[in-house]
């Protein structure tokens, strides 16, 4: 029984300040999406009508409700008002009195408002100041512009004034070069009242100070709020019996206790293709005279990570250790989900992680310029067993550094990181997003010209903001706050170091991690991917368009066109288009149509991706990780995602769901010679057969070989070697042959690759006349001749097991197909389907 009252306040009602007419509101949410459902506001998403609602960021709005006040509540010594996130200047008032003054979006609010109420109605109003209004005159008051990109201050109205860096709100709220300019204001998290007496738990926090299978040695650190002295009873248990009783003498106030606990033989916390994530529910129980007074739960898996950066012949290492165990990072990096967060539901959050898991990922990205995630975000990651890599929310920019900000900037911190410490995914706090290598301050002629705008002083005072913060602030409050969890200054970086050394660069190959795009921003071709590989790479990527199905939601049929007004404003990316047509240009002949365009972009960006990932999980384990840029997309848009707005899943997406296999086969081509990888993430050894056929498009066998390989654990050796001509394919024919690899464990197949020896454009491609049989539990496929790229797609919405494959004539494949990745992930063999559409490269191109 838990005797402090939690109240939920509910029945919003919202209006523009000054206006007359209430109307009604959802509480979480924003003004965008309230105005929406009033049908006061065009679909955002749609066409151009990003520009014509940049009228609502200008406006100040009201959020008004009612709450109803017992008697019993009042009676309580404290009643407080919670609001867990309000985005973001806003006053509160209750029954007219002025209670609270908000200013961080990350950062909850907490007033106790006991002497404003009443028994009966209560009035509550929080009021939003335009975040644009309010911050119009701080450049000015600056007396120059901070660097800030991405802020698409044009869009929206207020010329090359770039105000994002100074609100502590999501920074893509401003636009990117993936998003539109959304500035939002809204209550966007839980808001509740709280009535309680003598005694609170106010955190309740599971410190592992060292774990091992043998022994898990952790500390319950439990903060609690007393109204008086007293004495107190505190219970911890867990699932699996453990109970723990200690009393103590509280002084009044806020005070810390920490009890330590020892779990004998613990189930640990792995994640996703280690082992089993296993969480443990403790719960800390405080009694008052044998009375329950409140009751807190944690959540957590028991585990030890450890960030790895040691000196070694080829520079230093950048890995993560868990459990003892070196583990490869395969993963994304993760935006927010909507340009109006608040209304993502927890079912599209599964989606996203549950698709991470399908796709053998072990960790996501939360990026720098978004929010710092809801709690079932992390609560999934621990529950698919999917690691973090946690920015604060600082990216591409350069920030204030008056003590207002820096005194907001630390609440905001301290809020997080006790927020989010318990979760078992949390592997690492990283300061910001590129900030570093952007400016540059030991490399003149390094970073993105920013530094070359300003004068000495100028220079100086901007560095100063950005030193306290990411090299002073920051890191004192994880040491505080999460002592077991590492910290890095900025991504991309070299190493932390207050000399020249520290200095940041995007393609530091010997230490540090690479955000590397010479491969698309640089129009350097895809085979670069293979000579640029780092110790760690946090973020690369490359463009497609979303499927036409996507594009129908925000274009009509006579927009279709790569140089419509519609298909360009849904590409923030300025010279996007340009390079996806070049890129096209390079490897693959003519699309037919648009549509045909379309899908030609999903196939180039899964090839380009493929070769990177491949090549940093080969180079295992002089790299020891590999982050794409980016798994999602906050609304329908030509992207670097591998999975739309809507959950659909890309070419790519597929591709990374068979690269990132737990153990994978890798064909690796350089000029005239063939090496073929195997890479385990295996926790044991492997005793396997490796097969190799090539065959002419036709089908026709022309060269085959098997050997035994013997495949160690958790890391990547050729297993085969050669030059091509030795395979017995002349080089007037490398555009008329394929090369298939199959490894095998016990007769079972691990994995498989076709591989072709010339670029797509330069093959010998005829209609492959595909077959499908419907069969139990999916379908079956067989072609007459070599097929590229086959694309499946049924009318229901699901996934197939696999997409985007090659079929080899006389060589049949079963793909299953489930309509939810959720819960255990596992594509189903019992899915019926019907009306699957079968297409190839053959059917994309001009012939």
């Amino acid at each position: 029984m838990n005797n402090v009252r939690k109240t939920s306040i509910q029945n919003w009602y919202f209006k523009t300040a000054g206006a007359n007419e209430w109307r009604s509101a959802t509480v979480p949410s924003c003004v965008h999406t309230d105005l929406l459902k009033h049908d006061i506001i065009p679909d955002p998403f749609v066409g151009k009508n990003e520009l014509n609602l940049q009228w609502v960021d200008k406006q100040d709005w009201e959020y008004k409700t009612t709450i109803l006040i017992s008697k019993e509540c009042l009676q309580e010594e404290r009643v407080e008002l919670v609001f867990e996130g309000l985005d973001t200047y806003a006053d509160v008032y209750v029954n007219g009195e002025k209670v609270l003054q908000a200013d961080n979006m990350f950062r909850s609010w907490k007033v106790d408002v006991k002497s404003y109420l009443k028994v009966g109605e209560n009035q509550l109003l929080v009021y939003f100041h335009s975040p644009i209004n309010h911050d119009i005159d701080k450049p000015d008051q600056l007396g120059y512009n901070l660097p800030a990109d991405n802020d698409h201050s044009e869009d929206g109205g207020v010329g090359q004034k770039k105000l994002s860096v100074f609100a502590r709100k999501a920074p893509y709220h401003y636009g990117w070069d993936w998003g539109p300019r959304f500035v939002t204001s809204g209550i966007w998290k839980d808001v509740y009242l709280e009535a309680w007496s003598d005694a609170r738990l106010t955190d309740f926090h599971i410190q592992q100070q060292a774990v091992s299978s043998e022994k898990a040695e952790i500390n319950a650190v439990i903060e609690i709020e007393a109204t008086n002295q007293m004495e107190i009873e505190i219970a911890i248990s867990d699932q699996h019996g453990l109970d723990i009783r200690k009393v103590c003498k509280l002084a009044k106030g806020s005070q810390v206790i920490e009890i330590p606990i020892v779990i004998e033989n613990p189930q640990l916390w792995w994640s996703n293709g280690l082992g089993k994530p296993y969480l443990y529910r403790i719960q800390a129980d405080l009694k008052l005279n044998e009375s329950m007074k409140h009751t807190s739960v944690v959540k957590t898996g028991l585990r030890s990570i450890r960030f790895v950066r040691e000196d070694d012949q080829r520079g230093q290492s950048f890995y993560f250790e868990l459990n003892g165990v070196p583990v490869f990072v395969k993963g994304a990096n993760h935006i927010p989900n909507d340009s109006f967060q608040t209304r993502t539901t927890r079912a599209e959050y599964e989606h996203e992680i549950a698709t991470a898991a399908a796709s053998n990922m072990n960790m996501l990205r939360v990026w720098g310029g978004g929010i710092y995630e809801y709690d079932m975000f992390y609560e999934l990651c621990d529950e698919y067993g999917i690691l973090v890599w946690q920015d604060f929310m600082f990216a591409c920019s350069m920030y204030p550094g008056d003590s207002a900000f820096l005194n907001s900037v630390k609440k905001e911190a301290i809020d997080n990181v006790k927020r989010l410490r318990n979760y078992a995914c949390i592997a690492l706090w990283c300061g910001n997003n590129e900030m570093d290598a952007a400016w540059s301050q030991y490399e003149e002629e390094a970073g993105w010209g920013w530094k070359q705008r300003y004068n000495a002083p100028q220079r100086k005072k901007i560095w100063k903001a950005y030193d306290e913060v990411f090299h002073h602030l920051l890191p004192s409050i994880v040491e505080k706050y999460d002592p077991n969890t590492d910290y890095w200054p900025s991504s991309p970086m070299r190493e932390i170091s207050h000399d020249k050394n520290q200095h940041a660069t995007f393609d530091t190959v010997e230490k540090g991690d690479i955000h590397y795009w010479d491969v698309w921003h640089g129009l350097k071709p895809i085979e670069a991917y293979k000579e640029k590989v780092g110790r760690f790479m946090s973020e690369y990527g490359f463009q497609s368009f979303p499927e036409k199905k996507t594009v129908l939601t925000y274009a009509k049929e006579e927009e279709l066109a790569l140089e419509s007004d519609v298909m360009l404003h849904h590409q923030k990316n300025g010279a996007g288009n340009r390079l996806i047509k070049n890129y096209m240009e390079m490897y693959y002949k003519e699309p037919k149509d648009f549509s045909s365009f379309l899908h030609l972009s999903h196939i180039l960006q899964a090839d380009a991706i493929k070769v990177a990932v491949e090549a940093h999980r080969l180079n295992m384990p002089y790299c020891m990780g590999t982050l794409y840029w980016q798994l999602n997309d906050c609304w329908p848009v030509a992207s670097w995602s591998s999975m739309d707005y809507y959950g659909r899943w890309k070419a790519l997406q597929y591709v990374i769901k068979n690269r990132f296999k737990t153990t994978a086969i890798i064909a690796d081509q350089k000029d005239d010679s063939l090496s073929v990888y195997v890479v385990s993430d295996q926790l044991q050894d492997q005793e396997a057969q490796l097969s190799l056929h090539i065959y002419d498009l036709n089908g026709q066998p022309i060269y085959q070989e098997t050997k035994a390989v013997f495949v160690r654990q958790n890391t990547s050796m050729i297993i085969y070697e050669t030059d091509i001509q030795s395979l017995g394919i002349a080089e007037e024919k490398s555009n008329n042959v394929v090369l298939f690899a199959q490894l095998t464990v016990n007769e079972n197949v691990i994995d498989s690759v076709e591989h072709v020896m010339v670029k797509p454009k330069e093959l010998v491609l005829q209609d492959p006349q595909i077959q499908l049989a419907y069969v139990d539990g999916g379908i079956e496929l067989e072609s007459q001749s070599f097929a590229m790229n086959v694309w499946l797609e049924v009318d229901k919405d699901g996934f197939f097991e696999d997409n985007n494959f090659s079929l080899i004539p006389g060589i049949k494949k079963f793909i299953a197909f489930t309509d939810s990745l959720r819960g255990n992930m596992q594509f189903t063999k019992t899915q019926e389907i019907t009306n699957v559409n079968v297409s190839s490269m053959y059917d994309y191109i001009v012939q």
